[in-house]
């Protein structure tokens, strides 16, 4: 997740997305997004069979919190799967 963290924006509508991370703890993982004059908190926690993902959503953005969390999922979970063949 580390490594691929910059990508983030790319996958962002309206591009120009702003994405700073931190890593409070090494299964704890910390954003801020920003894009299209929004802004977006959110803590992703790191298990042994999972990641869990936290998002607070501005008021704005509340009337799509269906499609996000749909889009959260369906990103998050091409991007964690394991391509290693084996």
């Amino acid at each position: 997740m580390k490594a691929r963290v910059g990508e983030l924006a790319g996958h962002i509508p309206g591009g120009f997305a702003e994405v700073q991370s931190a890593w409070p703890s090494e299964d704890e993982m910390v954003l801020n997004i920003r894009a299209m004059g929004q802004e977006i908190a959110a803590t992703l926690e790191v298990q042994d069979a999972l990641v869990r993902v936290h998002l607070v959503l501005p008021a704005m953005l509340g009337f799509f919190s269906g499609a996000i969390e749909a889009a959260v999922k369906d990103g998050g979970t091409r991007m964690l799967a394991d391509k290693s063949g084996g």
